[in-house]
């Protein structure tokens, strides 16, 4: 009789000894083992020859088998750990050609989704970085070629800047904020709401269930958005206990509605944004938060997006009741700058997740708050980001838009 052949037991992870991704791989090769011999056996009493390249196929079980000890011990560490050392792998998974670590998934091994890798980047440290950069005066002779790379790359119209001598501009963050000139964009007078800036209209209409559409189909929490209302005292409003509640504090009028409108500032678009109507601003809520981009893919991708990334709410009134503009970050734009703002500061390098800091312009001396007039410059980013409205207006208020449409400032978002 032969002696029945049998491979060795592979040695156990050191994470510990039962671990199961260990006994599966003993017990495969028990199998392999007794099934060689088998096959042995049938070989010579019926004439069977295995295959020359017999070895070969044993070694193609290696990959494998080694994967099964790597994530045996993987299952053993901490969270924070087994993040640390999957997210190289989950990186080669999206970054190899399709089917290249297929044995990965064979093996029980699944990535982290795209959504979670991307929220790892350090979107806030390469935005400070990014700012550092744009700080740095270029020389004379460098201007011109940087400024002209960057105009063919967004469509960049100079015909419309204030000064179009590109030397003029001293580095990257003068160029992003270059002003206009006077006509080249007229403030339309017929509409009582014109758009703040240049831009792509994302989404826009009637505020329902207090969520507020960020691209078609993704949605946002309005109280998410704009921060609870937890301080009477601060605030032109009551604390909310529920969604109509929060609603109802916001609608001030019998008979209006809430409405929202979403612009997306493009790299290549005029960067400052200027007041949409004749209103006056009562209140600024900052909220530190990520710097993720806001390009209209991603916007589908993330939902919530706007509610994670860096913002800041300026709240008050106008003829027709609440109203209110936000300026949202992105990565590269953590400077949002509020002009008649002085003590806002943002892309801070310590934050704490989901605070916010709250600053009121009603004081004893200026009982109404800050008044700003339709067209006035409110504020300005760095490269590019988004605006979104949402105020109260009656029932009969009507958009002149098209979702997707672009847009320039001054030109009409809506009137009754």
């Amino acid at each position: 009789m032969p002696e029945k052949s049998t491979l060795p037991l592979p040695e156990p992870c050191p994470c510990c000894a039962p671990c199961p991704f260990w006994l599966r791989r003993a017990a495969g090769m028990q199998v392999t083992g007794s099934m060689r011999s088998t096959r042995s056996e049938s070989g010579r009493s019926g004439g069977w020859r295995s295959p020359p390249n017999s070895l070969v196929t044993g070694r193609l079980h290696f990959p494998q088998l080694a994967l099964r000890r790597r994530l045996g011990q993987l299952s053993c560490m901490s969270k924070p750990a087994l993040k640390l050392r999957s997210w190289p792998l989950t990186v080669l998974y999206y970054l190899l050609p399709l089917g290249a670590l297929r044995p990965l998934s064979r093996v029980g091994w699944r990535p982290v989704s795209r959504v979670a890798l991307y929220k790892t980047v350090p979107t806030r440290l390469l935005s400070r970085a990014w700012g550092r950069l744009n700080q740095v005066e270029l020389p004379h002779w460098l201007r011109r070629p940087v400024y002209s790379l960057y105009i063919w790359t967004f469509g960049v119209n100079m015909k419309e800047a204030a000064v179009e001598d590109l030397h003029h501009y001293r580095n990257l963050s003068e160029f992003f904020r270059r002003k206009l000139k006077p006509q080249a964009r007229p403030v339309c007078g017929l509409h009582s709401v014109i758009s703040p800036s240049d831009g792509k209209i994302l989404n826009f209409g009637q505020v329902k269930n207090c969520e507020v559409e960020q691209v078609k189909g993704v949605t946002y929490s309005l109280e998410s958005f704009l921060g609870p209302r937890t301080s009477a005292e601060d605030l032109p409003f009551p604390p909310a206990t529920s969604c109509s509640s929060f609603r109802s504090q916001l609608v001030t009028r019998e008979g209006n509605e809430l409405y929202h409108c979403v612009i997306y500032l493009a790299p290549g678009d005029y960067h400052c944004f200027h007041s949409p109507t004749d209103w006056t601003v009562s209140h600024r809520r900052h909220f530190p938060g990520s710097l993720m981009s806001v390009n209209p893919g991603m916007a589908r991708w993330i939902k919530e997006l706007f509610c994670h990334n860096e913002r800041v709410v300026l709240t008050g009134d106008w003829k027709h009741g609440f109203f209110s503009l936000t300026a949202v970050g992105a990565t590269n734009v953590g400077s949002i700058r509020i002009y008649f703002d002085r003590d806002l500061h943002t892309n801070s390098p310590r934050y704490s997740k989901g605070s916010y800091n709250d600053f009121s312009f009603v004081t004893h001396t200026n009982k109404e708050g800050i008044p700003m007039r339709k067209g006035e410059h409110l504020g300005e980013f760095n490269l590019g980001s988004t605006i979104v409205l949402i105020f109260e207006a009656p029932k009969d208020f009507n958009f002149q838009l098209k979702a997707g449409q672009k847009i320039r400032f001054g030109e009409a978002l809506g009137s009754l």
